[in-house]
């Protein structure tokens, strides 16, 4: 389909103005910064006017009003479209800013970030992510009006947005994700897909053929087409339209023209990731009847945006107003609101954390933190997730909660086998606040999941991923299921925490820590099999998990070695230490459920239980080696897997590898010579 392109004729009309003020900013940053993409900002002006000025519920003034629409610009490297849109409609982000574009410490970085710029929701750039964090967020509105709202007291009630592009949903992610938004019938979310036929590579056709609607049909979306991404008035329909479904999310197609409507570059890849040039830009402006002067904004742009500010008031006025009444109907649910949209958990929740002793036998770690979850998920709503169709093994079934589906909003969420699209959605949810969301499946499989999860800590979102079925200890299922680099990959995320608990006891201290956490992700990493339940009556106190190691056993006499171990293998490490006892050499055993929390403490705690007099350390870790040197020293020994397992089972496999007490002892002696 062939769309006109737009004519002089229309920018005589007040909001080709303000459409035409965020093309000209846009083409601007991008070439004051000389990088960055012009065309997608310029195409999507239009709808993304449309959208802010008369459907998009917001307050620039006050950016965290709770009930606020959320807006996710997924095409995360169109930026400037959205610096532009917050700039004009009066959040705090000066021209002076845009000016900055792309530049050290500017408030307009190249791809938005979350806690950077006033009005970002969520932080984007690689794509498809934005389609699970906004499937994520209208989750997130439906938990809390499920838990909130009254009859006639709707203090929840607001839409999720989103602008989508052709590379977005390419992504598989964007699909996994809205396959399950498409499935629980999340009829507050709309995604605006912006068809306009260029990848940076050239013409679409080279890669992608698909009938995007069809696929969004069958995933059981609302399906809404605009045949001109200019037509303002067909904009506007099909924006009112979506919000009049309430049954299926809804995705609108429209068709748009890149860097419309620049005489030469238009309807190319060259105007997708490069700067249009300084002849370029002032030709458009001419056919757009702008002044040629950089970032110069008509008064009438500034007004007629600048609405949104006036009308943001309004409606957050409203709002508290309503909040007033509902709170005089429901005051103990109202004073829960606020706390809750700031993440806090209910007061004492860290006492209804069960304890375990050796007399309840041997536990495996998930069984340990299944145990944990079923206590704390009934007394803390907030806590939502589940697993990738794996609850029964990862610890994370909870019968005696409803579930979330099509029919309403319960705490338990069957994500099904969709590992990228659940840790975007975990994203969007904690993003949206007012939820503690987690996610779960195999360890290994965290590889699924990992792009998520580093976005998670680059914006500082407290999500709880659960890893279970942590080493070769998984046994019989061989190879492809054995996690041996993934512990690596996950310490190496930086504002990653990663937590292997030795034992049960150890679990329930990772938990606490987990949830005390506010701006950053957690990794818990647990074993398939079970372990005995550690006496701690002459061992540590498992309270040292929150220092990230501790002295688990320290010997008679002070130590002449170290064994330093995680989850599974700190039995291992105990063993051996005993029998290195009977041989007359003292092995002190750290546990060390996180790098992370042991390197943020001071240094001399961590020179209590790492002296630098000691010198001789072994590690045991069924995992890679890699990494484990910082905390052994040159002089160390790491009895780790720098290779794959195998199927058998699981104690053949550790006596295959060399992960044995037996092992670890005679490494202790070689290094002391002994």
């Amino acid at each position: 389909m062939t769309i006109a392109q737009t004519t002089p004729a229309h920018f005589a009309e007040p909001a080709w103005r303000s459409i035409n003020a965020i093309r000209t900013l846009a083409m601007d940053a991008v070439e004051a910064a000389t990088a960055g993409h012009p065309g997608t900002p310029m195409a999507l002006a239009p709808a993304a006017y449309v959208l802010w000025t008369r459907h998009l519920r917001h307050a620039p003034g006050a950016p965290a009003w709770a009930d606020r629409d959320r807006f996710v610009l997924s095409c995360g490297h169109a930026s400037m479209l959205q610096y532009a849109l917050l700039h004009l409609a009066g959040y705090d982000l000066p021209l002076s800013e845009l000016k900055r574009f792309r530049q050290w410490n500017s408030k307009t970085p190249g791809h938005p970030e979350r806690g950077h710029t006033a009005g970002v929701e969520i932080t984007t750039g690689p794509l498809g992510q934005g389609v699970g964090n906004a499937v994520g967020m209208a989750m997130a509105e439906r938990a809390l009006a499920a838990r909130f709202n009254r009859p006639g007291h709707e203090i929840v009630n607001h839409r999720t947005w989103a602008i989508v592009s052709d590379g977005d949903l390419m992504e598989g992610v964007a699909s996994e994700a809205a396959s399950i938004g498409g499935h629980l019938g999340l009829g507050k979310l709309c995604l605006m897909y912006d068809d306009n036929s260029i990848t940076i590579d050239g013409r679409i056709d080279l890669s992608f053929s698909e009938d995007v609607g069809a696929r969004f049909a069958a995933y059981g979306w609302h399906v809404l087409h605009v045949d001109d991404g200019n037509d303002l008035a067909a904009l506007d329909a099909a924006m009112t339209a979506a919000t009049q479904e309430t049954a299926k999310p809804t995705l609108i197609v429209m068709k748009t023209i890149i860097a419309d409507p620049a005489p030469t570059k238009r309807d190319t890849s060259g105007a997708h990731g490069a700067p249009l040039g300084a002849a370029e830009v002032k030709a458009t402006k001419a056919i757009l009847g702008c002044t040629d002067a950089p970032f110069s904004v008509p008064d009438e742009a500034y007004a007629d945006l600048g609405a949104c500010t006036t009308r943001g008031a309004a409606l957050a006025a409203a709002w508290d107003v309503a909040f007033t009444a509902y709170a005089a109907a429901h005051a103990e649910l109202a004073a829960e609101f606020a706390p809750t949209m700031r993440g806090d958990l209910t007061a004492g929740w860290a006492s209804l954390v069960p304890t375990f002793t050796p007399a309840d036998g041997d536990l495996a770690t998930r069984q340990a933190s299944h145990k944990v979850l079923q206590a704390l998920a009934p007394k803390l709503p907030m806590l939502v997730g589940g697993s990738a169709d794996l609850a029964e093994s990862t610890g994370t079934k909870l019968p005696n909660l409803p579930s979330f589906s099509k029919a309403g909003a319960g705490q338990v969420v069957h994500w099904g086998i969709r590992e990228h699209g659940m840790m975007a959605c975990l994203n969007g949810m904690a993003a949206h606040g007012g939820i503690r969301p987690y996610g779960s499946t195999f360890l290994v499989f965290a590889d699924y999941l990992k792009p998520g999860l580093r976005l998670a800590a680059l914006m500082q979102l407290p999500v709880l991923f659960i890893g279970t079925h942590d080493s070769i200890g998984v046994g019989e299922d061989g190879p492809t299921h054995q996690p041996i680099e993934q512990l690596a990959m996950l310490r190496s995320i930086p504002n990653c925490l990663v937590l292997r608990p030795a034992d049960a006891t150890e679990t329930a201290e990772a938990w606490k820590v987990a949830l005390s956490q506010t701006t950053r992700p957690t990794v818990l990493v647990l074993t398939r099999q079970k372990l005995p339940v550690l006496d701690r009556t002459r061992l540590g106190s498992a309270e040292g998990v929150a220092r990230g190691a501790y002295i688990l056993h320290e010997p008679d006499g002070g130590a002449q070695a170290i064994i330093l171990s995680t989850g599974s293998e700190v039995h291992l490490a105990l063993e051996a230490a005993q029998t290195l006892a009977g041989r007359g050499i003292r092995a002190r055993v750290v546990s060390m459920p996180s790098w992370e929390l042991f390197a943020e403490q001071p240094a001399d705690y961590r020179e209590r239980v790492l002296p630098k007099a000691l010198t001789a350390r072994v590690a045991i870790e069924a995992a890679t080696s890699f990494g484990w040197h910082r905390w052994i020293g040159d002089h160390g020994a790491a009895l780790c897997l720098d290779h794959f397992g195998a199927s058998a089972p699981a104690d053949r496999l550790y006596e295959e590898f060399g992960l044995t007490a037996r092992h670890v002892a005679e490494s202790v002696q070689l290094l002391l010579g002994a």
